[in-house]
């Protein structure tokens, strides 16, 4: 999925993508090739991307290559970074964008968001996630009305973040899968990995981007309130509007909104984009 900007209860419009199974138009997780609309990045301000392992053809990864070395602003959440896996027979020209390129160590994620896959640092469905914040960044403004995140899944491992990078928030192992569980004690913790952080990068135009990512995203942690929050200060931020983010930003659900939990094939078949409309 990758948005376009903010939300309509922001005042900004915001375009929806999803992978579609080009049979039947429905939208389908497990088909990695397939992401139309990808032009709308052409006119977009901000770049919000929560892929994992896409490989689309050249023709639909011509625009994000363009977005990515526009100098504009993106948001990756989660699996953002292991978006793109292209396979060894594949030759496509963005192959670069692997994530585990070595031609641009750690593709897309490394390059551009910070950092590329590495391991489930927490147990993945066993140990879920507090974010804890940066006392040095305490004052950041996307942290404003941010002071509760958590999330069931687990914490990602981190290695090659930048030391010009910005953490925001620590990821802290918790010993279950409620909120009211405990730190894990041991080295998990110590040091906690970054959660969240703020990083620019520099593509071909020679223009630079604000980048904001965050580890967490899967939709069960959305519905997390100050994590949403979190996105909505970060997504001001991107676009050069932090001196706007209010004290607690409004992050109320729109309409409905009951995630399933994560896992392979867990998606709703038989939805369309349209669907989703509210």
């Amino acid at each position: 999925m990758l948005g376009k900007i903010l939300s309509v209860r922001h005042g900004f419009k915001c375009t929806v993508l999803f992978s579609i199974n080009p049979e039947d138009g429905t939208i389908d997780p497990i088909n990695q090739k397939n992401l139309p609309g990808l032009e709308n990045l052409q006119s977009a301000d901000l770049m919000i991307i929560a892929t994992r392992f896409r490989e689309l053809p050249d023709e639909q990864m011509k625009y994000v290559d363009e977005y990515v070395n526009a100098g504009k602003p993106i948001i990756g959440l989660r699996t953002a970074t292991h978006a793109f896996k292209y396979e060894g027979s594949n030759d496509s020209k963005y192959k670069k964008y692997h994530f585990r390129s070595t031609e641009w160590p750690g593709g897309f994620g490394q390059q551009v968001l910070g950092d590329t896959w590495i391991n489930h640092h927490g147990h993945h469905r066993f140990e879920s996630t507090r974010g804890v914040i940066n006392e040095a960044q305490k004052d950041n403004p996307i942290l404003n009305g941010v002071k509760d995140v958590w999330g069931p899944t687990d914490v990602y491992g981190i290695k090659n973040l930048t030391d010009s990078a910005t953490v925001l928030l620590y990821g802290q192992v918790l010993e279950g899968m409620k909120p009211d569980d405990k730190p894990l004690e041991g080295p998990k913790n110590d040091p906690m990995m970054p959660l969240a952080w703020t990083k620019t990068f520099t593509g071909t135009s020679g223009k630079t981007a604000r980048i904001f990512c965050t580890t967490m995203g899967a939709s069960i942690d959305l519905a997390c309130e100050d994590l949403r929050r979190l996105i909505v200060n970060a997504s001001y931020w991107a676009v050069g509007l932090e001196d706007k983010i209010p004290a607690k930003a409004n992050a109320d659900v729109v309409g409905a909104y009951e995630p399933t939990f994560y896992g392979f094939g867990k998606f709703k078949p038989g939805l369309k984009p349209s669907d989703h409309a509210l």
